[in-house]
């Protein structure tokens, strides 16, 4: 090789160090840098209750895949998209989660140079191209018509500033440590209302636990026991079939009943449209197909051959002093976790992975009314000349009647009541089923002997 060969060879290689060294070097930090230090990230959007959706992407790098959830105002109501437009009990928390992004300011500028995202977190989760590592959590508010109210990056900690993240805005490369006060939930339990059955402990009557399974093939009965409690006037919890030497446990009873009030679901299946139009009241019964039959099985629910509805592990059912009388009917394990189990999506548990999994049950829940956890029906007065008559005209009759009436009114009301209640709650139910946590299902699905103590 010639010297002028040589001389050439140098020079190429020093304008390509230059080069890679103009690129990968920190830059100077100039004035212009700082000016926008301490304004708020989304000057515009300073009406937190114009917030009509969140969506929120999580990155996991263990997996390296992105997590994306949603929660949106849709037809007048609040629902999750990632779970069948689930009802959310959303708007509060969305509120306070906008308000907390407004909130948010670009208090010190740390780097506009994108070999600094990674090591920031500050990456977008959604960048196809990018590095597993560094990725950040994207969130996005937007308002009515899907205008963009607030999309930022939410990176790593900033070390020695408590309550600092590093922020960045996903069409720029600066980044900024920001003061963030944010509670952003993705789990679906913490966008739902959470008390499932709205029933109170001081509230139930009687219990009646149905032990039975169901044949398969035969959609026979197999009926192992039936254990009906009921309490008592002095508020003592009694049971039927019981021997001389036994009792029911009070604390056990007791677990029992907060366990009932306390049913947590952890996840949602909707149910066909036939069969959901057929458990609500209203009148619009359909009849059911041979689809919405294939659906309940693979849940582990049955018709019988007299047209009973019964689930393959026994029901559970709840009878309360408003009249209002829940069956929590238990079906077929729901093996996985994450999406799978909240949602139902492709990624649940292969069969070899399903003894590490937590075994979680499908419940299929409906309502009725019984009047008689009311009482009987009061007598109602034999004439109604009491109403209009002053008092000092009223007999020894319209004061009986009057009597009569307000005992039977305050009847009525309360079955009116009760009956509104039990419809609301089967319509709520009736489009669902529920998965429940195997630790939810193992504290109300009991046997008699686990009930029982020696006197």
């Amino acid at each position: 090789m010639n010297e002028v060969k040589k001389t050439a060879i140098f020079g190429l290689v020093a304008i390509v160090m230059v080069a890679l060294a103009f690129v990968f070097s920190p830059r100077k930090i100039t004035p212009e840098a700082f000016a926008d230090q301490g304004q708020p990230f989304f000057p515009d959007f300073t009406d937190p209750n114009k917030a009509t959706t969140l969506e929120v992407v999580d990155f996991d790098e263990s997996t390296g895949e992105a997590h994306p959830f949603k929660v949106t105002f849709k037809n007048g109501k609040w629902t999750i998209p990632s779970h069948y437009d689930y009802p959310a009990d959303g708007k509060d928390r969305l509120a306070k989660t906008a308000a907390g992004v407004i909130g948010i300011k670009k208090d010190e500028f740390r780097s506009d140079n994108v070999s600094d995202h990674e090591a920031l977190g500050v990456i977008d989760p959604m960048d196809q191209s990018a590095s597993l590592k560094g990725r950040g959590q994207r969130v996005t508010i937007k308002g009515e018509n899907d205008q963009v109210l607030a999309d930022l990056i939410i990176g790593k900690p900033v070390e020695g500033r408590d309550g600092f993240r590093y922020v960045r805005l996903p069409d720029q490369n600066r980044v900024y440590a920001s003061k963030i006060d944010l509670d952003i939930s993705t789990k679906f339990d913490d966008w739902i209302d959470r008390d499932l059955l709205h029933l109170t402990k001081d509230n139930i009557e009687r219990v009646e636990l149905k032990d039975y399974s169901i044949d398969e093939q035969t959609y026979s009965i197999r009926n192992r026991d039936d254990l009906i409690m009921t309490k008592a006037d002095n508020n003592k919890w009694t049971a039927n079939r019981l021997s001389s030497g036994q009792k029911l446990d009070s604390a056990k009873v007791d677990s029992l009943l907060k366990a009932i009030t306390e049913v947590q679901i952890v996840g949602v299946r909707p149910k066909p449209e036939g069969l959901s139009a057929t458990l609500k009241e209203t009148g619009d019964k359909k009849q059911i197909t041979e689809e919405d039959v294939r659906s309940l099985q693979s849940k582990g629910f049955y018709f019988s051959r007299q047209g009973q509805l019964l689930s393959n592990d026994g029901e559970l059912q709840v009878g309360g002093s408003d009249g209002v009388v829940y069956t929590l009917r238990f079906g077929e394990v729901v093996y996985g976790s994450g999406l799978a189990v909240t949602a139902g999506t492709p990624d649940s548990a292969s069969d070899s992975d399903r003894g590490k999994e937590a075994e979680n049950r499908y419940l299929f829940i409906t309502t009725d009314f019984d009047p008689s956890y009311i009482g009987k029906e009061p007598p109602k007065p034999t004439d109604m000349k009491f109403q209009g008559k002053p008092d000092s005209t009223r007999t020894d009759q319209d004061r009986k009647n009057q009597d009569l009436y307000s005992k039977h009114s305050r009847w009525q009301v309360r079955v009116d009541a009760g009956k509104k209640t039990a419809r609301e709650l089967s319509d709520r139910f009736a489009d669902w089923y529920y998965v429940i946590s195997a630790d939810s299902y193992n504290k109300i699905h009991k046997e008699r002997t686990q009930l029982l103590a020696k006197k």
